[in-house]
Parts: C-alpha cells; sequence; structure tokens
C-alpha cells in the first residue's frame, strides 16, 4: 500500500470523474492536501449544494436551480423557434454567442444503440408534448455533427415533419467529430446563421 487510506480513498475517488486517469487524480489529491481546510470545506460545500439544489427544468430540461428555468419564464425569448440540443453544456454554448433568442430543449443525450441509449432515454417524447397546440413554427437541431448527432436528428426530423413545423439544422460550420462546447462563437454563430432544412 503506498498511501494512507484516507489518501488512497480520495485518489480512488477522483480517479471515477470523467477524464481523470490515475496520475491526475493523484496530482488532485495531493493539491486538496495542500489547501487550507477552508478552501476544502468550500469546495465540498460547493459540489454537495449543487447537487441538492440542481434539477431539471420541467419545460426545456435543462440544468437550473429554478422550476422553470430563467429562459423558459423569460417574456423576451421568441416562443416561436425551440433549439434542440443534446446537453446541457451544448445550451450554454450557443447562449454565449447572445444570437439566439428562442427556447431551447435539452435532450440528455443522442441516440447510441451501442452505448445502449435509445430514443426512450432521451427527452423527446417531452419535446413533442411541447409541440402540441403550441405557437412553434421552427425547430433547430444543433446536435454535434458526428454518427449519433446524425442519427438523432433524422429520427427527430422524422417525428416533427408531419406535425407541420419546420424543421432545420444548424450549418456544419463545426468540424465533424467536434463538441458544440469547445466551438469558438463566432463558429457557432455562423452555424446558427447557416441552417437548413433537414
Amino acid at each position: 500500500m503506498l498511501y494512507t487510506k484516507p489518501l488512497a480513498r480520495l485518489i480512488e475517488e477522483l480517479e471515477k470523474l470523467p477524464g481523470i486517469g490515475p496520475k491526475s487524480s493523484q496530482r488532485l489529491a495531493f493539491h486538496l492536501i495542500k489547501l487550507p481546510a477552508q478552501a476544502v470545506q468550500n469546495l465540498a460545500k460547493a459540489m454537495v449544494d449543487a447537487k441538492e439544489q440542481i434539477k431539471f427544468c420541467s419545460v426545456c430540461s435543462n440544468l437550473s436551480a429554478d422550476d422553470p428555468c430563467d429562459i423558459c419564464k423569460s417574456p423576451a425569448r421568441d416562443r416561436h423557434t425551440i433549439c434542440v440540443v443534446a446537453e446541457p453544456r451544448d445550451l450554454v454554448a450557443l447562449e454565449r454567442t447572445r444570437e439566439f433568442k428562442g427556447t431551447y430543449h435539452v435532450l440528455g443525450g443522442m441516440i447510441s444503440p451501442l452505448d445502449g441509449v435509445g430514443p426512450e432515454q432521451l427527452k423527446i417524447k417531452e419535446l413533442l408534448v411541447r409541440l402540441q397546440g403550441s405557437e412553434v413554427n421552427e425547430v433547430i437541431l444543433a446536435i454535434n455533427p458526428s454518427v449519433e448527432g446524425e442519427a438523432t436528428s433524422l429520427y427527430l426530423s422524422r417525428l416533427i415533419k408531419p406535425a407541420g413545423v419546420k424543421v432545420t439544422r444548424i450549418a456544419f460550420g463545426l468540424p465533424i467529430g467536434g463538441d458544440l462546447e469547445y466551438a469558438d462563437e463566432l463558429t457557432l454563430v455562423k452555424a446558427l446563421e447557416g441552417r437548413r432544412e433537414v
């Protein structure tokens, strides 16, 4: 045993985080041990508070401390357009552009049979319920241009078009296989401006 039990447990827990391997978890653990006790308590409290207070918006499924979220309850948002994204971080990336004035719908992932994610695991039914009898006339699919993103976009297009709602997709100013969250604002603005019907 190389580490004392509490340190070994901390390293083990940190390694469970996405993108954190054995070396990174060790580095983080040693960093945390060096911090003043108050700084570690603040971090722990922020993590617990976030877990306890953040929930999904009942309208758009975005992460929020309030229900409905600030975007859904804003009277300034255009209710005629819904931008569908896979994850909350994609919504944040689009909001940073300050160009999109409509509302959003967060699917909670993409269709990926290899990972056991089918349409039933996503917030697709909730989107369809939002469209029924609403004033929405366009759904913009802002989903990553990957194999899973293509499958999800085609699936959604086939469900939404029969309802008489225009379905568009953001332009591919993003590289294939790229993630919205890492794109710069200008690329996202151009992608929104160049969207096309699916």
